[in-house]
């Protein structure tokens, strides 16, 4: 199974482990923010961008609704509450052939929720650093 790293995926967003995740990109990962026009590549950055999001969207009422999974690409629909507003966005990932996270995309709506999101993200990112 070439998506053998989403049952890892899954582990980290329930449990928040960073070191799992960190181990879990590889080291020429590429992450797209649905915030950012410009794709955020190498492991250093995904990492930040991802250990971001979590910390912004992954609270009590975060879950997945569904996943896709083909090959090397899975798509994970996902449902939260933020700031009042229904969030609804879609995970897409591809894995490696080691079962490590190679592309990242996010996409978000309503649009409204897209500017708590980027104003909570920003403040996360400059916390990281």
């Amino acid at each position: 199974m070439s998506n053998r790293g989403l049952p890892t995926w899954h582990e980290v967003v329930k449990t928040s482990n960073m070191d799992l995740l960190k181990d879990l990109i590889a080291d020429d990962a590429v992450f797209h923010s649905p915030l950012v026009h410009t794709p955020q590549e190498g492991k250093p950055l995904t990492l930040a961008y991802l250990t971001a999001a979590m910390h912004v969207l992954v609270n009590d009422s975060f879950h997945y609704v569904r996943e896709v999974n083909e090959g090397h690409h899975s798509v994970l629909e996902f449902a939260l509450e933020l700031d009042g507003i229904a969030v609804n966005g879609v995970d897409m990932i591809t894995w490696n052939d080691d079962g490590k996270i190679i592309d990242f995309k996010v996409m978000i709506r309503p649009y409204k929720a897209i500017e708590s999101v980027r104003t909570r993200m920003a403040a996360m990112l400059e916390k990281l650093k």
